[in-house]
C-alpha cells in the first residue's frame, strides 16, 4: 500500500514540474505581429449593376453555343496536359494529408530476432550462467542463443494539438489544390473560346482579302483597257497593279496566323497538329449574350482563385499554431510485449518467457531552441504574405470584372460605328471606280478608297473578335466554367 502510494506522489510531482515547466515555455514564446485579411468588397460593381443574378452560374455547355467550341472545350478537359498535371498535384496533397494524420496515431510493429552469445566464464555474467540450472541437472547451454518474437508500439501523445494543427492545414491545402484545379478549368476553357473566336476571324479577314484581290483584280484590268485608250498612264497601271500584288501577300499572312492559330488550339486539347472544325459563316452573325455580373461579394464565393488563396490563408495560420506549440513539452510513450528465450521450445513458456515494457517520456526544447524560432518566424512571415496574397487576389477579381463590364459597353458602341464606316466605304468604292470610269476621279482616289474599305473591314472583324473576346473574358473573370 505504501509503495503505491509513493509511486503516485512521484506521478503527481512530476505532474507539477511538467506543468510547472509548460508554464515557463509558453512564456518564453517569442512575440510576433500577426495580420487578419481584409475580405470586404465594394456593395457593387457601379451604379448600374445591383442585380445578384450572375451569369458565372451558367455551365460552360449552356454558355457557349457553338458545338464546334463546346466540343473543343469537352475534349481539352480530358486530354489537357496542364490540367492533368494538377490533377496529380491534387492527389499528392490528399498523400499529404494522410501523412498528417498518421503522425498522431499510435505506430504499432512486429519484430522477431535470433542471435548467438558467448559470454566470457570468468565475469559476472559467464559465472552466473554456469551455475544456473534451468531444470534439475539441465545447464544453461555454451554459447547462449536467443530467440525474441514481440510487438511495440510509439506514440506522441497530441497534448498541445500540434499534430492536428498540421492535419488540419495540409486538408485546407487539400482543399486548395481542388480550387487550383478549378481556377486552371476556367482559364482553360476561356483560353480555348478566346482562340476559336480568333480562328473564325482569320477566316473572315482571309474571305474579305479574297473579294477585295477580286476587286482590285477588275480595277486593274480597267485600268490596262483605259491606257489602252489612252485615257490612263502606265504610272496607274503599275499602282493598281502593286495595289493587287500587296492584297495577295496579306493572304499568307494570314494563312500564317491561322496554322498558328489551330495548333494552339490543338496544343491545349492534347494532340498533335490538325484542321480544326469549324463553321466560317457563323461569324458574322454572332451576337455577345447579355451578362450579369451580380454583385462583388459574389466573387468571394464563384471564383476558384480566390477561394484558393483563402484556404492558403487558412493553412498558413494553421502552420503558425503547429509552429507555436514546437515551443511545449511533448509527451511520448512506448511500449513492447512478446516471448524472449534461448530455446525454442520454452519461447512461449508463459510467464517465465513473457517481457513487457511501457514508459513515457516529457521532453522540451530547453538550450538550442533556434531551429524552432526560425520555423516559427518563417511560418509567420508566411501567414502574413498569405493575407496579402488573398486581398490582392480579392482586388485583381473586382478590378478584372470591372474592366470587363467597361469593355462590353465600349466594344459595343465601337462595332455600331465601325459598321457604318464599313458600310460607307463599300458604297464609296463603287463611286470611285464609277467616277474613275468616266474621267472624274484619278486613280489614286479608287486606290485610296480601296484600301480604306479593307482596312476598315478588317477593323470590323478585329472588333467583333474584341466583343466575343469581352463576352469569354467576363466569364472566366466572375468565376464561370469550372462548376
Amino acid at each position: 500500500m505504501k509503495n503505491k502510494k509513493g509511486i503516485l506522489n512521484k506521478t503527481l510531482k512530476l505532474g507539477v514540474v511538467g506543468f510547472v515547466a509548460a508554464t515557463s515555455l509558453y512564456s518564453c514564446v517569442p512575440a510576433v505581429k500577426s495580420l487578419e485579411a481584409d475580405a470586404s468588397v465594394p456593395e457593387q460593381f457601379n451604379s448600374e449593376t445591383t442585380d445578384t443574378v450572375n451569369t458565372a452560374l451558367i455551365k460552360w455547355q449552356d454558355y457557349f453555343k457553338d458545338p464546334y467550341l463546346d466540343s473543343l472545350i469537352a475534349t481539352a478537359l480530358q486530354n489537357n496536359k496542364e490540367l492533368n498535371i494538377t490533377l496529380q498535384e491534387i492527389q499528392i496533397a490528399k498523400s499529404e494529408v494522410r501523412a498528417k494524420k498518421g503522425e498522431y496515431m499510435p505506430s504499432i510493429g512486429l519484430g522477431a530476432g535470433a542471435g548467438l552469445e558467448k559470454r566470457a566464464r570468468y565475469t559476472s555474467l559467464g559465472a552466473n550462467d554456469a551455475t544456473t540450472e534451468i531444470r534439475p541437472g539441465e545447464e544453461m547451454p555454451d554459447p547462449l542463443p536467443d530467440f525474441m518474437l514481440g510487438a511495440h508500439a510509439s506514440w506522441e501523445v497530441d497534448i498541445w494539438g500540434k499534430l492536428h494543427d498540421a492535419k488540419k492545414a495540409a486538408v485546407s491545402r487539400y482543399l486548395s489544390s481542388v480550387e487550383g484545379r478549378n481556377f486552371v478549368i476556367t482559364n482553360l476553357i476561356a483560353e480555348i473560346a478566346n482562340s476559336y473566336y480568333e480562328l473564325l476571324a482569320l477566316d473572315n479577314q482571309l474571305e474579305i482579302v479574297s473579294q477585295n484581290v477580286e476587286i482590285q483584280s477588275n480595277a486593274l484590268r480597267i485600268v490596262k483597257l483605259q491606257k489602252q485608250a489612252a485615257k490612263a498612264t502606265e504610272l496607274a497601271v503599275r499602282k493598281f497593279e502593286a495595289e493587287v500584288l500587296h492584297t495577295k501577300s496579306l493572304q499568307y499572312d494570314i494563312q500564317q496566323q491561322i496554322t498558328e492559330t489551330e495548333n494552339k488550339i490543338n496544343f491545349l486539347l492534347g494532340r498533335y497538329p490538325q484542321h480544326i472544325e469549324r463553321d466560317v459563316a457563323t461569324f458574322a452573325t454572332l451576337t455577345p449574350d447579355i451578362i450579369h455580373a451580380g454583385v462583388p461579394a459574389q466573387l468571394l464565393e464563384n471564383r476558384p482563385d480566390i477561394k484558393q488563396a483563402e484556404l492558403e490563408l487558412a493553412a498558413s495560420k494553421l502552420d503558425v499554431k503547429a509552429a507555436k506549440k514546437r515551443f511545449y513539452p511533448s509527451l511520448d510513450i512506448s511500449a513492447g510485449i512478446g516471448y524472449q528465450a534461448f530455446d525454442t521450445q520454452y519461447l512461449f513458456t508463459s510467464p517465465e518467457s513473457l517481457l513487457y515494457n511501457i514508459a513515457g517520456e516529457l521532453t522540451a526544447p530547453l538550450i538550442n531552441r533556434s531551429a524552432i524560432k526560425a520555423t516559427y518566424y518563417s511560418a509567420n512571415a508566411k501567414q502574413i504574405q498569405a493575407v496579402y496574397n488573398y486581398e490582392q487576389t480579392v482586388l485583381n477579381a473586382y478590378v478584372e470584372v470591372a474592366n470587363q463590364l467597361s469593355k462590353i459597353e465600349n466594344v459595343k458602341q465601337s462595332y455600331e460605328l465601325k459598321n457604318k464606316e464599313v458600310e460607307a466605304l463599300t458604297k464609296s468604292i463603287e463611286i470611285s471606280n464609277i467616277l474613275f470610269k468616266s474621267a472624274r476621279a484619278d486613280y489614286m482616289e479608287v486606290l485610296m478608297t480601296q484600301r480604306d474599305a479593307l482596312e476598315s473591314k478588317f477593323e470590323l472583324v478585329e472588333t467583333k473578335k474584341e466583343q466575343m473576346s469581352a463576352m469569354v473574358n467576363m466569364y472566366r473573370a466572375l468565376g464561370g466554367g469550372w462548376n
